[in-house]
């Protein structure tokens, strides 16, 4: 049976009444790109004027909080530290709160500075990253630089652009010698969407896709034969990590997004009710076509903007 579709503002009104709390994926409900979907900026000023809860959740680890907090401030979008959920930030959160990992060990990072930045908020410790000492290239001599690190008690992987074989090799030995070692992915998502300036005048901007963290992880996973622990949507330790920062109600709580496979799926595993925004990765025939696909979400709207029309009330 397909999911209703939201229209009215009678519909809208019943939805907001119903929940506390929003988690709201970003690019494709907040904005496309550098542009902010139309009505949002005014959906969220009215969330907040009805006291709603609102948490910005986001696969994309290789950015900070105030990394984060800097692209909403250039959109003009209303929005706070505390309000955003990266990945990053989330396995920080399941390592200290969730796991309570050991202060006297350190976690091994394949990732970028916002990565580090967000252990570092939560007082854990961490090795590799963007340390200049791995971002060199090693030779075929250089094995025996590679050693045990008992001080290492995890490997965190996520999105590294500048991933190298030492990276690789240093992780694969904590993993192998360290007993107990914990193996963490920051998300298994297998591009990495991005765009750039281009010389073609009548296609200045190109957007394009790249190989993203699950594919970085994969040679990790291949070669230890283990299966990490997956923070990002859509795995229930984001979830965990989440209302264990803001203690919500997941039965008063909805997840609003414009991906099956990850938003969707994501509010499915943790038990809370889902809401599919059409425009962005899903399309309408996925939901509503003759063969359409087995994750269902809860409810359907054309965009989370359209919420915009109640402020106007």
């Amino acid at each position: 049976m397909a999911p209703p579709i939201l229209a009215s503002p009678e519909e809208y009104k019943a939805l907001i009444d119903s929940v506390d709390t929003f988690l709201l994926d970003c690019d494709g409900v907040i904005y496309h790109g550098a542009n902010v979907v139309p009505g949002v900026k005014e959906t969220l000023q009215m969330l907040r004027k009805a006291g709603k809860k609102i948490i910005f959740v986001t696969n994309n680890a290789a950015k900070s909080r105030p990394q984060y907090l800097k692209t909403f401030e250039k959109l003009g979008i209303e929005a706070y530290t505390e309000e955003i959920f990266g990945s990053g930030y989330a396995a920080s959160v399941y390592l200290s709160s969730v796991l309570k990992f050991p202060k006297d060990k350190r976690v091994y990072v394949i990732g970028e500075a916002g990565l580090e930045e967000e252990l570092e908020a939560n007082g854990i410790a961490h090795a590799g990253g963007t340390d200049p000492e791995d971002k060199v290239f090693m030779g075929r001599d250089d094995f025996a630089c590679i050693g045990s690190d008992p001080s290492v008690g995890a490997v965190l992987c996520g999105f590294d652009i500048n991933i190298n074989y030492k990276k690789l090799a240093k992780a694969f030995t904590y993993l192998r010698e360290n007993e107990g070692c914990l193996f963490l992915l920051t998300n298994q998502d297998p591009t990495y969407p991005t765009s750039f300036s281009t010389d073609d005048p009548e296609h200045p901007i190109k957007h394009a896709l790249f190989p993203g963290s699950g594919s970085i992880s994969y040679p990790l996973v291949y070669a230890s034969k283990r299966e990490p622990t997956v923070i990002g949507k859509p795995h229930k330790p984001m979830m965990d990590a989440i209302i264990a920062e803001h203690h919500f109600d997941p039965k008063r709580a909805l997840m609003v997004g414009d991906n099956l496979l990850t938003d969707i799926q994501f509010g499915i595993n943790s038990g809370v009710k889902t809401l599919l925004v059409l425009g962005g990765v899903t399309k309408r025939e996925q939901v509503f076509g003759d063969q359409p696909s087995d994750i269902k979400p809860d409810l359907v709207m054309n965009s989370f903007g359209d919420l915009a029309v109640l402020a106007e009330q």
